[in-house]
């Protein structure tokens, strides 16, 4: 009894069309008797199951349960599949891959091979590209948000020194051209893919090309005013705090974000100003703003 065409693919009932083909150029691929040897039963077994999938009369015919799964009727009434079906039981000639299709297929997988190749011809012009590589990097925030140079382990054991443009995003991917896995005959190396994860920051925030903070500021600072010093992310600056600032009041340092590739200009950096208490409120202190409060009637807009 013949295999199941859709188990053969590896897909659902209801796949697409789109997914059926993409099985089939993935098991093509994988299978086909000039990259893999030994497989020949398995590429003539996925080659049958795209031969019933692909067309979608016969994809129709099989589901209704006229045709079985070597695209034989069940029934008489239907004999034009078995005529279909004979033609292509060539398995893997050249009129079989042509009548179904194929030959586009695998011109697309295969490349420079050709139809000869497919057909089981001269297969010394063979090629296909390296499949890509892909694996994770780490970075610091800063490194992320002023570029940086790693050196990265490929996975043949070789190493590079990766430039890190400034500017780059967690889950942004860099490729590495022709740093893959080796092309098959004359064709050319896949790449490495590299996926970027930026690790937190202990104070800094990125939102798109600003640079977020949370500065403590003292009771005194935001009453009487004060110059204070902040870091950024190219080193500390001092910014003026005037007199009677509150807490959660934001000041902007144009231009002290990221600068991103491609942008013009860098973002800038917002630091907003929390009032921090002391831990211990002395007599004086509390003295102090006992009195204040007798003599003066402050409404900050609670509801």
């Amino acid at each position: 009894m013949a295999d199941d065409p859709y188990a053969t693919l590896g897909v659902s009932r209801n796949a697409s069309d789109e997914d059926i083909r993409r099985a089939f150029r993935k098991l093509a691929k994988e299978y086909h008797p000039d990259i893999s040897k030994g497989n020949e039963e398995r590429f003539r077994k996925v080659s049958s199951a795209y031969e019933i999938l692909g067309d979608a009369d016969k994809r129709r015919a099989f589901d209704r349960g006229e045709i079985d799964a070597r695209g034989e009727p069940r029934h008489p009434g239907f004999r034009q599949y078995a005529r279909n079906g004979a033609r292509a039981g060539a398995g893997a000639g050249a009129a079989g891959f042509e009548e179904f299709g194929f030959g586009d297929i695998f011109s697309d997988i295969f490349g420079g091979m050709g139809r000869g190749g497919a057909a089981g011809g001269p297969r010394s012009n063979f090629s296909a590209k390296g499949q890509d590589v892909r694996y994770t990097l780490e970075v610091d925030f800063l490194e992320a948000a002023a570029g940086a140079t790693k050196r990265v382990t490929l996975p043949s054991g070789g190493m590079l020194d990766l430039n890190v443009p400034a500017g780059v995003t967690d889950g942004q991917v860099l490729r590495l051209k022709g740093k893959g896995q080796r092309g098959v005959g004359a064709a050319e190396a896949g790449d490495a893919l590299i996926e970027i994860r930026v690790r937190p920051h202990p104070q800094f925030k990125r939102e798109d090309d600003d640079i977020l903070i949370d500065v403590p500021i003292t009771i005194d600072e935001a009453v009487l005013g004060a110059k204070v010093e902040v870091p950024t992310i190219s080193g500390r600056v001092q910014i003026t705090i005037p007199k009677g600032t509150s807490s959660g009041r934001v000041f902007r340092l144009k231009g002290k974000g990221v600068k991103a590739a491609g942008r013009s200009e860098p973002g800038d950096q917002l630091i907003t100003v929390r009032i921090v208490l002391p831990e211990n409120i002395d007599d004086t202190l509390a003295y102090f703003f006992s009195e204040w409060r007798q003599k003066n009637h402050y409404d900050p807009g609670r509801k």
